[in-house]
Order: C-alpha cells, then structure tokens, then sequence
C-alpha cells in the first residue's frame, strides 16, 4: 500500500531543499524515508528517487543557473562521466545488489572531516580540480545509482574539499544532476518492468521537490560561505555516521 500523496509530497520537499541549498543528499534523504516507512529494497528505492528527481534537479540547475551559481567550465565535464557512471551502477545495483554502503560511508566522513577543516582554517586559498573532475564524476555517477543516493554527497564534498568554491560546486553539481539522473533513470527502467505502479509515491515526490528547488538555490546563494561550508560538512558526517550504525542493529 503506497498510503497518503501528502506523505510523498513532504519527503520530496525536504530532500529537495537539503539538496539544493546544500548540494547533496537527496537520495540518501529520500531513500531513507523509503525504505523505513515503505519497506522497499535498495534497487527499488533508488529507482524511484530518481524518477522523481528528474523535474526536481531540472528546476534545482536551472535555478542555480540563472543566480549564476554555475561553472560552466566544469559542467560539461562533471556530465559525461557522471552519466556513464550512472549506467553501470544502475546496471549494477539491478543485478547484484548495494555491496558498497559501507565504504562509500567512511568515504563521505572523512570528506566531511576534511571540509571541517577547510571551514576552520584561516588560509583562504582558491584552487581549480583540474582534471581529476573526471574519475570523480564517473565515481559520483556510479556510487548514485548504487546506493540510491551520493551524486551530491561525492561530487560537491570532494570538490569543495579540493579548494572549488562552494557555492558553485553546489550549483554545478545539481545542473548536471539532471543529465546524470536521466541517464540512470533510463537504465533502471530497461532492467525493472513494475516502476509505473508505484504511481502515487512518484508523483508525490515530484510535486515536493518541484516546489521545493527554487527556494533551496535561492537559500544556497544567501548563507555565507563559512557557515554553508560547516553544515556541509556536519551533515555528510551525521549522516554517514548514521548510515553506519543503522546497518549494524
């Protein structure tokens, strides 16, 4: 039983302004509603997160795009491995099941840790990814699909850590999400015939992300850079630590 629209619609709000003013955990947000309050398998909640994430990530870059949140030298570049990644993970998770929690969750705190230190520091030096851009893409394409979320979590942590700008990484990193999330969602549906009963959750899950990404980019460009870079930070920690935990009960 799917329950109640307004539900779906409130989950897919607050994943959504999560994502979008942070640049991160949409998935791993709205998996978790997911699978407590629906019971539903790691590939079958990835699936339809990221259904529902295609009008919301289209609204989410554009509205990065037009306050110029976006590197548009990056862009291109974060697309095309972040899409390829994003097929063989789809095609992985589909077959073989997550095997990876784990490692990407000790992964995403330590680049936690990391953006911590960079918030703290005094030093204020700017720094370009270079071409590092490109294993880091694919890894955040791959690691998306696979556990249901990470694009955001990978990709924006690893570049703010790296030296990028943050509001930027955060507004690249949600324009090219929904190019990479096309490219899974269209994986996802070739191996998985039943998606379309699942309706009800979808839908519910557009309607609040669609209303929820213009109001998040518009928080992103307000906050200050420092505060913006501790609470990305704290929550790629709290949410991994806690991500750890729960498999262990």
């Amino acid at each position: 039983m799917q329950g109640n629209i307004l539900i779906y619609i409130l989950i897919g709000f607050a994943a959504q302004m999560i994502d979008g003013s942070l640049g991160m955990a949409y998935g791993v947000s709205g998996r978790t509603f997911l699978r407590t309050f629906a019971g539903l398998p790691t590939a079958l909640s990835s699936a339809l997160i990221h259904i529902a994430e295609i009008p919301s990530s289209l609204v989410s870059g554009i509205s990065h795009y037009r306050i110029d949140n976006v590197d548009k030298s990056l862009l291109l570049r974060l697309i095309v491995p972040g899409a390829i990644g994003g097929v063989l993970g789809a095609w992985l998770v589909t077959e073989a099941g997550s095997k990876l929690e784990n490692a990407i969750d000790i992964y995403l705190i330590l680049m936690g840790l990391i953006i911590l230190r960079r918030a703290v520091s005094s030093r204020d030096k700017k720094r370009r990814i270079g071409s590092a851009i490109y294993p880091l893409g694919f890894a955040g394409g791959l690691l998306d699909a696979v556990g249901g979320g990470g694009w955001g979590p990978v990709v924006t942590s690893s570049m703010i850590a790296s030296g990028e700008d943050v509001k930027r990484s955060i507004g690249t990193v949600n324009a090219a999400e929904f190019i990479v999330t096309i490219a899974e969602t269209t994986t996802f549906a070739v191996m998985m015939r039943d998606l379309g009963s699942y309706g009800l959750m979808i839908g519910g899950l557009i309607i609040g992300g669609v209303i929820a990404a213009p109001i998040a980019a518009r928080v992103c460009k307000r906050l200050p850079e420092k505060p913006l870079m501790v609470i990305v930070g704290l929550l790629i920690i709290a949410l991994n630590i806690y991500n750890l935990l729960a498999k262990q009960i």
